[in-house]
């Protein structure tokens, strides 16, 4: 049985497939092969998932215009505007230099304009197991930041970055986030909170 771990509370559960309404731009490039399908060419852009931080590789129409870090639409096919497909996932390896030197950035950016979701984590990690909570696998996380954060979200959910830095004295969990999505989206961790694995 293939499994995942929740996003709400890092413990592994059923494989449900899911999809990406919205990504942003990492890199394109106006002809080029593209890297899962074979003999594909085209207009290539890899992108990043909004929701799940899948990484994309997707068909663009000869015509279109993007810029980077452009939110481009990759839902129901007709509604798509740009995008003629989604071609498939790209690992972390198969990324272009560009899109590599692009992706903290962008992460910041997703994570920025959902606060509120992110923040949620916070409020909503449990233990992974008897020995390991689930927000000890945030950096700079460890045992009495995790005690700390357990004990103030008992006295009030935390509704923002700014509010979950001054009560808990974490530095700068905006950093504390992306480094994270980094690290998961590049395989080095055994555990994922915010990329969805498949």
């Amino acid at each position: 049985m293939m499994r995942h771990q929740n996003r709400e509370t890092g413990i592994p559960t059923r494989k449900q497939e899911v999809y990406e309404d919205y990504a942003y731009v990492l890199a394109f490039f106006p002809r080029a092969n593209s890297k899962v399908i074979a003999r594909k060419t085209g207009f290539i852009v890899e992108a990043l998932g909004e929701r799940y931080f899948k990484l994309l590789e997707l068909l663009a129409f000869d015509n279109a215009t993007f810029t980077l870090g452009e939110r481009i639409y990759i839902g129901k096919p007709d509604s798509r505007g740009k995008i003629i497909s989604v071609l498939g996932r790209l690992t972390y390896d198969m990324l272009s230099p560009d899109s590599k030197d692009e992706i903290p950035r962008i992460i910041e950016k997703i994570v920025k304009n959902n606060e509120k979701y992110f923040v949620n984590y916070f409020n909503t990690l449990q233990p992974i197991n008897p020995r390991v909570h689930a927000l000890e696998l945030l950096p700079g996380v460890g045992r009495k930041y995790r005690d700390i954060i357990l004990r103030e979200r008992e006295k009030k959910a935390f509704e923002s970055l700014e509010e979950l830095e001054k009560r808990c004295g974490l530095n700068d969990p905006l950093k504390i986030i992306t480094k994270r999505v980094l690290d998961e989206l590049t395989g080095q961790t055994r555990y994922n909170i915010f990329v969805r694995r498949e």
